[in-house]
């Protein structure tokens, strides 16, 4: 498998949650209330799975190995664009947990709620097609072999070591000894 295509499945585990965030968009029209605790899920989702696991591979892994590639100026450019996307989806999901946050104390939270799921629900979906078929698999072509099987060994190592923290973490504080 080349590292893209472990980067690819992730994103068809965002779609999924796309789909679910597209329901609970749907639903908050026609009733007029947030389910509060299916917004936390997706809020956890993005923060944990999309940026700090998923968006951390892109950029941590992959992109530092092709910033030492002399990339096309069309690919360091999309490059470039794809890393200010990120940013760019991090604080709109910030925005949805400020939001969140509000719900039942201010009366715009739920405007705002909805507002910051359309964002989600149109701009994801233009990112991944951006990545899968415009940059993931023109990438691989500046990498040999070897360090596409590098990469995707140090993607495996990540895995493993992120869940470990993740729960190491949630026990620490439980236990009193974390944040």
């Amino acid at each position: 498998m080349k590292p893209v295509g472990s980067l690819m499945v992730e994103h068809r585990v965002i779609e999924r949650m796309l789909a679910l965030l597209n329901h609970a968009h749907t639903k908050i029209i026609k009733e007029g209330k947030v389910d509060g605790p299916v917004i936390d899920v997706v809020i956890d989702f993005f923060t944990t799975y999309v940026d700090k696991f998923h968006h951390w591979k892109e950029e941590g892994v992959l992109f530092r190995e092709l910033k030492r590639k002399p990339l096309s100026v069309e690919h360091k450019q999309i490059m470039d664009d794809l890393i200010k996307e990120h940013v760019y989806a991090k604080n709109a999901v910030e925005k949805l947990r400020n939001a969140r946050e509000r719900l039942g104390i201010e009366k715009d939270s739920i405007d705002e709620i909805k507002k910051c799921m359309e964002t989600l629900l149109k701009w994801y979906p233009m990112h991944i097609e951006k990545e899968d078929n415009r940059f993931f698999l023109p990438a691989m072509e500046y990498l040999s072999l070897e360090e596409q099987a590098a990469i995707l060994e140090e993607f495996w190592e990540f895995d493993g070591n992120f869940m470990h923290e993740i729960y190491m973490g949630r026990i620490k504080v439980l236990e009193g000894k974390g944040k």
